[in-house]
């Protein structure tokens, strides 16, 4: 198990590469909301022969710590995840990369983009989009919200068919059970403040305001992959979100939610390579 050191707070991350001879581009994976690095494995396995794979688990999340041992503490902004992620890719000496981010790393990921464009060769956005801000609706899931990331207790994951309930609302299609029980242990393991503090900061009025122009901003060539029947991201967030930008190329996976790269990963890396291919 690696760790690096990024503001002061200890991250896991971990290769996915193949011996050759040739030096290939890097491709790093930012994960989502209450996930971690090891659900974008599958992906990155099948990436291999144009590509060595950089996963890593967001600050509070999988496997990384939550703040620095010092009294300064980080904030949960997705602004402060950006940085994050720039320091990490400093610190492991990487120039420019690809970057493929999913739903609350997507988010992180188009911060990004838009800060340090120099740091990036293409950019790939799975299950993104804008929303428009609606203070009761946001209201009421912050408190739901608040209520799940309250009671998580650690013999949920034991409990037979828990995994299964739990993805229920992120699916279409089935996946493996282990997947679906990784999900569930990294939801219960992650850190209560980062769990918390990202539920404020990612659906918050001020993403809603920001975010459209952080779209129609993009300099780098952006792949946005949604799923047909997400109910998180719904595919039509997606659609306007690329619609403020020609850098934006949209493909809808049919059949698929909000883990379009598990649920068809036959097609989802077909749309992948011919993007990396094409543009």
């Amino acid at each position: 198990m690696s760790y690096i050191n990024v503001r002061g707070v200890d991250h896991y991350y971990e290769w996915i590469k193949k011996p050759s001879d040739i030096i290939k581009p890097v491709m790093v994976f930012l994960h989502g909301w209450a996930g971690s690095g090891r659900y974008w494995q599958s992906t990155a396995q099948a990436l291999l022969d144009n590509f060595d794979c950089l996963l890593y688990d967001l600050r509070g999340f999988g496997r990384s710590q939550c703040q620095p041992q010092n009294n300064h503490n980080l904030s949960y902004d997705l602004t402060e995840y950006a940085e994050d992620l720039a320091v990490l890719l400093n610190q492991l000496n990487l120039d420019k990369v690809y970057i493929n981010a999913h739903s609350m790393g997507a988010s992180i990921a188009t911060l990004f983009f838009n800060r340090y464009p120099q740091k990036v060769e293409k950019g790939i956005l799975t299950c993104s989009g804008i929303f428009e801000y609606d203070e009761k609706a946001f209201s009421a899931f912050h408190k739901f919200g608040g209520y799940v990331v309250k009671f998580r207790p650690q013999w949920l994951s034991k409990i037979p068919l828990a995994d299964s309930m739990f993805m229920a609302r992120f699916l279409h299609r089935s996946i493996p059970k282990h997947e679906r029980q990784a999900f569930l242990e990294d939801f219960i393991n992650a850190h209560y403040d980062a769990a918390l503090g990202t539920i404020y900061t990612s659906v918050s009025q001020e993403q809603a305001e920001i975010m459209p122009g952080e779209f129609s901003k993009l300099t780098i060539p952006t792949l946005l992959i949604a799923g047909e029947y997400d109910i998180i991201i719904p595919a039509d967030l997606g659609k306007k979100a690329a619609a403020l930008s020609d850098q934006v190329e949209l493909q809808i996976i049919p059949n698929t939610a909000h883990f379009p790269m598990l649920e068809d990963a036959e097609t989802y890396l077909a749309k992948v390579r011919e993007f990396l291919h094409n543009s």
